[in-house]
């Protein structure tokens, strides 16, 4: 068993062996094949028959072509031009050009023995009003990248949702303020069914709607910018009140759109169908029960907020009894659509954070966040938090990656994964998410020697690994992101991808992490 300086030792030696990137060309790095991973012991054969291992990437992130052929801005499109909201005022219109260099990246994932690919679908490249009218270009640009995930043998997994809501719904009723939301996105949905359904099997409503909720209404960090003027600097909003009433229409969507799977589409198609949802893992910063029910609020707050409903048909008691009047309440049919909607449930899991009580009185300023009544810590008495291990080399070399919020607790995965289990009825698992940054201006040389995100993606699977020989349902992992690409408020600043894009050429470069996976994933399929 190699340890873990034994195996930061290793990573040097074959940044030692591997020619400059200058000797290689556009999509066919490789390394020697006598170079051999450390994959810490596992392999296909490590997990359950039948897991599949795929890459993810959302349309707004990768495709560009934002304004052309026939594309409807979506409220991001808007968002990005507001100057200084993203680094270097970077916008997605070009991103990293799938649109056209879609064959190219589905040929990397095949090449790297990746089972499946999990794409979102731009709600208005195929609605550009949101409704009405079809672009049938978007349609066949969705016909086309389908047609050859299949031709290569990737099973293509759809999501309809990754933050990007048809601008003109947000002009003619506020978007997702409004009920009328639920309709038209259910109209979407129904669409994409009956379109792509007979060779999409898995589809996926919403990513991270938490995300959409609480960064697009409480704090105006993310499209459409809305919040309370003394909570950031946005020109319209009510932090106290809008976070719920968007959470609550996008359930209901999530429901609509399920419901209309399920009785006109599933018989006959055979497919399944979930949601995504973040899950930061929130544990108690001391063994008191003040914290122990901190970290508990966190939890119900964050990814309670969305699978309670969807399995209990309520939102958690401590929402209810915290938010009280300001939480929208679900009718008894509403309570019938939403209870029990879901095949699946993706969870994207990165990071950990402690959680304590602050002791504080009722805050003043009333608000999502406020409404956990749970401070954040970063490090316990003196230790930052992270991997479990007493290497000094390897705790500092992994504590945090490129992004400020993402700390390397690999631990999280296993905590993460045992409370989806423990708390709602050991549902059906995909990873949907899971992965780390680099800053943008790596150069390609170094951006290739990613042994960071290597040892990464081993710990990370290790736990999800132990958690599954436990009984965890779990039955695919997705490691985000197949391309660096833009990554919303960063921009172009940070790069999660195990293909290097170079900005400039947008020409493609595996990383060692690809082919760390090429070497995991060489195991005959079972």
């Amino acid at each position: 068993m190699r340890t873990p300086l034994l195996c930061f030792l290793h990573s040097l030696l074959v940044i030692l062996y591997v020619a400059p990137a200058s000797a290689y060309s556009e999509a066919e790095t490789s390394w020697p094949e006598t170079v051999r991973f450390d994959t810490g012991g596992l392999s296909r054969e490590s997990f359950p028959k039948g897991f599949v291992f795929g890459t993810a990437t959302s349309a707004y992130q990768v495709e560009g072509m934002a304004k052309k052929d026939g594309r409807g801005p979506s409220i991001w499109d808007v968002f990005v031009t507001i100057p200084g909201t993203i680094a270097n005022n970077a916008t997605a219109d070009v991103a990293v050009d799938q649109y056209h260099r879609y064959k190219q990246d589905v040929d990397i994932m095949a090449k790297l023995n990746f089972d499946a690919y999990r794409f979102s679908i731009s709600w208005s490249r195929i609605f550009p009003d949101g409704v009405g009218k079809v672009n049938w270009k978007g349609v066949a640009y969705y016909n086309r990248l389908i047609d050859y995930l299949l031709a290569k043998g990737i099973t293509p997994y759809a999501n309809l949702y990754h933050y990007d809501l048809p601008e003109a719904l947000e002009k003619k009723y506020m978007g997702l303020l409004s009920y009328k939301v639920v309709k038209d996105y259910a109209d979407f949905a129904d669409f994409c069914f009956k379109t792509f359904g007979d060779r999409v099997k898995n589809w996926m409503t919403f990513n991270e709607p938490r995300v959409v909720a609480a960064l697009g209404y409480d704090d105006g960090f993310f499209a459409p910018g809305r919040c309370s003027k003394l909570v950031g600097n946005c020109t319209a909003g009510n932090s106290a009140t809008e976070p719920y009433i968007a959470a609550h229409n996008l359930i209901l969507s999530h429901a609509a759109a399920v419901q209309r799977y399920r009785e006109k589409y599933q018989a006959k198609q055979k497919g399944k169908i979930g949601i995504l949802l973040d899950f930061v893992w929130y544990e108690p910063l001391t063994r008191s029960k003040a914290d122990n029910l901190a970290a508990q609020r966190a939890r119900d707050f964050h990814v309670g907020w969305f699978l309670h409903p969807i399995v209990y048909g309520e939102y958690p008691k401590t929402m209810q009894y915290i938010v009280g009047k300001r939480l929208p309440k679900f009718s008894k049919a509403e309570v019938m659509m939403v209870k029990g909607s879901m095949d699946f449930v993706g969870i994207n899991q990165y990071t950990t954070y402690y959680m304590y009580d602050p002791h504080q009185p009722k805050p003043k300023l009333t608000r999502y966040q406020m409404d956990w009544n749970a401070g954040f810590a970063y490090n316990r008495k003196g230790v930052p938090i992270g991997p479990k291990i007493h290497e000094e080399v390897y705790k500092l070399a992994h504590m945090q990656a490129y992004s400020y919020w993402l700390y390397d607790v690999p631990w999280g995965m296993y905590k993460v994964l045992t409370y989806i289990k423990e708390h709602y009825g050991n549902p059906t698992v995909i990873l949907s998410e899971n992965g780390m940054d680099d800053p943008g201006n790596v150069t390609l040389p170094k951006g290739l020697h990613d042994t960071k995100r290597i040892n990464f993606y081993k710990d990370y699977l290790t736990q999800l690994k132990k958690a599954v020989d436990e009984g965890a349902n779990v039955v695919g992992y997705f490691a985000w992101s197949l391309l660096d690409n833009f990554e919303w408020r960063l921009g172009y600043t940070s790069r999660f991808g195990m293909v290097y894009v170079d900005y400039k050429t947008l020409n493609r470069y595996p990383k060692m992490s690809a082919y760390w996976f090429k070497q995991l994933l060489s195991g005959k399929k079972h």
